[in-house]
């Protein structure tokens, strides 16, 4: 008769160590000894990764061992005692695991099983590894681009189709986000920048057809294209959804004369007096919300910041009479007084256009005109520069349409006069320019939005918008970890009484328990 079996325990990290020795008896072999940089670090980055896949799978492996120091008491109130094994996949950054762990259940209930709760296992098969980086990459470039990023990064293969719903479940928490920092604001202490200013926008986002609104879709299904080929003059290749595009951002004051304003421009260039930076800058893009809402949501941002309404709130607006109606509602409804600035960018944008019905376009004497009557607006001469304009069109006998330009232009100064005091606004130190809310709708939207051949779901666009915001405002990081927590509390902790599952512990260190190891047969 043979010796008896001895029974030794397998060490799960026993593989990880074979593997290493395996990269390291390799890169000190021939084989390597010609390589170079890129060749070697092609192969230690691929088999390296399989070295810590395997110490990942070792971990998972010991925790399987744990087991609950107490009774598993599900939401229900009722105790799960039936136990059985259960495995579920995961693929993670550094490749696919297996995560064996018990389940505890009861006839007729769902199985519980506390280390997924510990572990924070995803309702799919995605780490929260993979989810974060499908959607940083989505959020930079294509689809296609991130699915083939990833694949090279982590060598996980993510098909299209699930990296776009990773993309709108790790969007989910945004609002959630936005309301708990506001909260959080709220509580804090007044914050330093003198001016809080809040600034609006929109832009078209190229819907599929059943995502656009209803109105904007009977007019895409009643247009009709002149050719085959190739569009006409005035025709669209395809129609859109507005996003409406928010900032709120506190600044100090910037004191500057007309004439400073005026060198400025024509310097076309940041040089000169130091402009102070904004702080604790804050997104939003929704092509899902109505702009009120959007709006609704930045006023309650800055009302957070400044609790005491002790702050001179300055409202940046293009002339949009929705959007000007929208933020005047929303601040009486908090009680807040505040400045509506109309875009000096815009208001330029119509002297050119005027400027073009007295002087050729591209011309010196364009450029004199339009520095000319800025100059005056700067100075609060808006009624001087309604009038100029007006009474030239009219000594020259201009016709209706030959001074449409001109008309137009002076009907924007005088709807909109109460927001052209630059004067005043420049001796405050307020800011008179948009430039932070176009810079956000070309950088959150436009760049990503309107990729050639991009057609957007509602849910997807929603998401990418969303995603994209969190990244220009420095808060994606903070972010994750709130998803990360919400994700635990959805798919886990509510299963639980008082939402608290068991602690896992080592069966040795549980009183009375004897200790069941893994074992091998040696012969």
């Amino acid at each position: 008769m043979g010796a008896p079996a001895i029974a030794e325990r397998v060490d799960p990290y026993e593989a990880a160590r074979e593997e290493f020795g395996l990269l390291e008896a390799r890169l000190r072999s021939e084989e390597t000894s010609g390589m170079d940089h890129r060749e070697l670090e092609e192969l230690v980055a691929k088999q390296g990764r399989e070295v810590l896949r395997k110490l990942l799978q070792a971990h998972l492996t010991e925790r399987a061992e744990r087991e609950p120091a107490g009774p598993i008491v599900a939401a229900d109130g009722e105790e799960r005692t039936h136990r059985r094994d259960g495995e579920r996949q995961l693929e993670t950054v550094l490749g696919g695991v297996t995560v064996s762990r018990e389940g505890y259940g009861a006839r007729g209930k769902e199985t519980l099983f506390p280390l997924d709760a510990e572990l924070n296992l995803p309702a799919e098969k995605y780490s929260f590894g993979i989810r974060r980086r499908a959607a940083e990459a989505a959020a930079r470039g294509s689809y296609d681009e991130a699915v083939k990023l990833l694949a090279e990064t982590t060598g996980a293969k993510v098909p299209k189709r699930q990296l776009e719903e990773l993309v709108v479940a790790a969007a989910g928490d945004f609002d959630v986000f936005r309301e708990r920092r506001r909260a959080l604001r709220a509580k804090a202490s007044a914050q330093p920048a003198e001016l809080i200013v809040l600034t609006f926008d929109g832009k078209g986002v190229p819907m599929r057809r059943e995502s656009l609104r209803e109105a904007t879709r009977k007019a895409a299904e009643q247009r009709t294209h002149k050719l085959k080929t190739r569009l006409s003059k005035g025709e669209k290749r395809h129609s859109k959804r507005m996003a409406q595009v928010a900032a709120v951002y506190g600044i100090a004051r910037f004191p500057r004369t007309p004439a400073e304003v005026i060198e400025e421009f024509e310097r076309r260039q940041q040089a000169g007096p130091r402009r102070p930076k904004p702080e604790q800058k804050m997104l939003w893009a929704s092509v899902e919300k109505e702009s009120a809402e959007v709006i609704a949501d930045a006023f309650a941002e800055a009302a957070a910041r400044d609790r005491g309404r002790e702050k001179e709130w300055v409202v940046l607006v293009d002339g949009n009479a929705d959007q000007i109606r929208t933020a005047k509602a929303a601040a009486r409804r908090l009680g807040a007084k505040v400045t509506l600035v109309l875009d000096v960018i815009h208001v330029i944008e119509y002297l050119w256009e005027a400027a073009h019905v007295f002087h050729k376009e591209g011309t010196r004497d364009a450029e004199r005109w339009v520095t000319e009557k800025l100059l005056w607006l700067l100075c609060g001469e808006v009624g001087r520069v309604r009038s100029s304009m007006t009474r030239a069109a009219t000594l020259r006998g201009l016709d209706e349409g030959a001074r449409a330009s001109v008309d137009r232009c002076a009907r924007y100064l005088e709807s909109h006069a109460s927001m052209v005091k630059y004067d005043e606004y420049l001796a405050k130190g307020y800011p008179i320019a948009t430039g932070v809310i176009e810079g956000a709708c070309r950088y959150v939207v436009k760049d990503r939005m309107e990729r050639t051949g991009a057609r957007w779901s509602l849910e997807g666009a929603e998401a990418v918008l969303r995603l994209r915001a969190l990244w220009a405002s420095g808060e994606l990081d903070e972010y994750w970890r709130t998803h990360e927590r919400e994700e635990k509390e959805r798919n886990h902790l509510v299963k639980y009484a008082e939402s608290t599952p068991p602690a896992l512990a080592p069966v040795n260190e549980r009183p009375g328990a004897a200790r069941t190891p893994h074992l091998r047969i040696v012969k």
